[in-house]
C-alpha cells in the first residue's frame, strides 16, 4: 500500500495545519501578503539557526560545536538576509507554493487510489486533491494573469490544500489500520505438497497394556 507520507499519523495534520496558518496569513493581511510570509519563514529560520548554535555548545565536549555551529550561523545569516530584504524571494515564492501544491495534491491522489484497495472510497473524495493539483497548475502558469491579487489567491489555495489534508489523512489513517489488521488476522497459508509434516494424518490409537 502507497501511503506517501501518512505512514506518521502526525505528519499529514501538521502539514495541514501549517498550510492552513500560513494560507489564513496570506488572506487577511493588508500589506504584501507574500513579503510577510517570507518574513514568517525568515524567523523560523533564524531561531532554528539560534538553536543550532546553543545545542552545539552544549555538546562540545561530543565535538559536534563545529558542525552545528556553522549551521546554526549560515541559518542565522539567511534568516537575517530574507526577514531585511523579502521582496526579491517574494517573487519566487509564488512558483514555489505552486510546485508544492502540484506535488502534494497527487500525491494525495496517489495515495488515495492506493487506499481504495483497502477501504471504499467515494467519488468526492478525489474531488478536493484533484482541485489542489489544478490549483498548483494554475498557479504555475498565470502569475501575472492573476496580478497583485496573486498572495491572495496563493493563500486561499494553501487553505483549500489544508482541508484536503485533513480529510485525506483522516481517510489514509483509516485505510492504513484496516490493512494492518488484514495482513495480521489473514488465514495461515495451508502446507503445501513436498512440505514437511504436510502429509501428517491424526488417526485413532489404542493403549496396549504391557504384560
Amino acid at each position: 500500500m502507497i501511503t506517501f507520507g501518512y505512514k506518521n499519523k502526525f505528519n499529514g495534520p501538521l502539514r495541514a495545519l501549517t498550510a492552513i496558518a500560513v494560507g489564513v496569513v496570506m488572506v487577511l493581511s493588508k500589506t504584501n501578503a507574500l513579503e510577510l510570509v517570507v518574513q514568517i519563514i525568515a524567523a523560523f529560520i533564524f531561531a532554528s539557526g539560534v538553536v543550532s548554535l546553543i545545542v552545539g555548545y552544549r555538546q562540545r565536549k561530543n565535538g559536534t560545536m563545529g558542525l552545528m555551529g556553522f549551521n546554526g550561523i549560515v541559518d542565522i545569516l539567511i534568516g537575517l538576509a530574507l526577514f531585511f530584504f523579502p521582496g526579491f524571494v517574494a517573487g519566487l515564492l509564488i512558483y514555489l507554493i505552486a510546485f508544492v501544491l502540484i506535488c502534494l495534491g497527487f500525491f494525495q491522489l496517489i495515495g488515495l487510489g492506493s487506499a481504495s484497495r483497502v477501504m471504499k472510497m467515494g467519488i468526492w473524495s478525489y474531488v478536493l486533491p484533484f482541485l489542489v493539483l489544478a490549483a498548483g497548475i494554475f498557479l504555475m502558469t498565470n502569475p501575472a494573469f492573476i496580478g497583485e491579487a496573486i498572495g491572495v489567491v496563493a493563500g486561499a489555495f494553501l487553505i483549500i490544500y489544508g482541508v484536503s489534508e485533513l480529510l485525506s489523512s483522516w481517510k489514509m489513517r483509516k485505510a492504513i489500520d484496516e490493512y494492518e489488521i488484514h495482513r495480521t488476522a489473514g488465514p495461515s497459508a495451508p502446507a503445501q505438497p513436498g512440505e514437511p509434516m504436510s502429509d501428517v494424518k491424526d488417526v485413532d490409537y489404542e493403549k496396549v497394556e504391557e504384560q
